[in-house]
């Protein structure tokens, strides 16, 4: 499978935004691309840096831009996850999943605190999909930074895991950008699954758009707050020695089966 990720300045105006995500999923297209991956809230923009609030969101202009990706991932027959806000019964931080003549699914974010506390109700949603022959897990942001939310991820075999991030910062902050890369290596290589992720750019960019091995090998990264796609070449391969070593571990501490 061909993996693409687009990393871009989002902003609160849901037009500008979607012309941005339109162009970049028609260019994975050209690239052969069979998924790509969009920022937390790239439709819409997030409260309250590029919006005061979820509900000053304009909720037609959401609707659409559904229905247009809808219709994107069907004509070109490519997979697109995009993060949005979406009101139903309260607003919602979520993922959406196109895929070409399917229904729109999506994983709502669980763990809200600060900004999203204040914006947002928390998702229900096991984030689990089958993409083509894989089962892959979404996670969103600040769930990065715990372990447990990937367990859970683990003990349901995902061969691939992609994290949605809005983490920017107003000066340039080279450490926390580093300290969240940590964390998603970590991820990786606690669950011996494979890990892609997507970040918004601007004002600065303060977690990684990149692609991380099994082992935590970081085999592709954007180039910080600039505007990039990121295409991958994904294919599952035995695990080595040291891999081995922790699914046995790893399968004993979750109770995986």
């Amino acid at each position: 499978m061909r993996l693409a990720a687009y990393q871009f300045g989002v902003t609160g105006d849901v037009k500008q935004n979607m012309s941005v995500i339109s162009d970049a999923v028609r260019q994975a297209a050209e690239c052969k691309a069979d998924l790509i991956i969009f920022p937390e809230c790239a439709v819409t923009g997030y409260p309250p840096r590029n919006i005061d609030n979820a509900e000053s969101i304009d909720l037609p202009a959401v609707e659409t831009a559904i229905n247009d990706l809808r219709k994107l991932s069907d004509s070109l027959g490519i997979v697109i996850i995009a993060g949005t806000i979406f009101f139903d019964s309260g607003y919602h931080n979520r993922a959406c999943l196109f895929s070409p003549g399917r229904k729109v699914s999506w994983y709502g974010k669980r763990a809200l605190y600060g900004w999203d506390e204040d914006n947002f109700v928390p998702g229900r949603e096991d984030g689990i999909f089958r993409i083509g022959d894989l089962t892959v897990g979404v996670r969103i942001c600040f769930e990065i930074r715990f372990p447990e939310y990937f367990r859970e991820l683990y003990r349901a075999h995902t061969d691939l895991d992609i994290v949605l991030f809005y983490d920017v910062a107003d000066k340039d902050d080279a450490e926390r950008y580093d300290l969240i890369k940590s964390h998603i290596v970590t991820r990786a290589v606690e669950n011996v699954t494979p890990l892609l992720s997507v970040n918004a750019t601007a004002p600065f960019q303060t977690a990684p758009t990149c692609f991380v091995n099994a082992s935590g090998r970081i085999i592709a990264e954007c180039a910080r707050n600039t505007e990039e796609l990121l295409v991958i070449d994904f294919a599952g391969q035995a695990p080595d020695f040291g891999e081995k070593g922790r699914i046995r571990y790893s399968d004993l501490l979750s109770g995986r089966n």
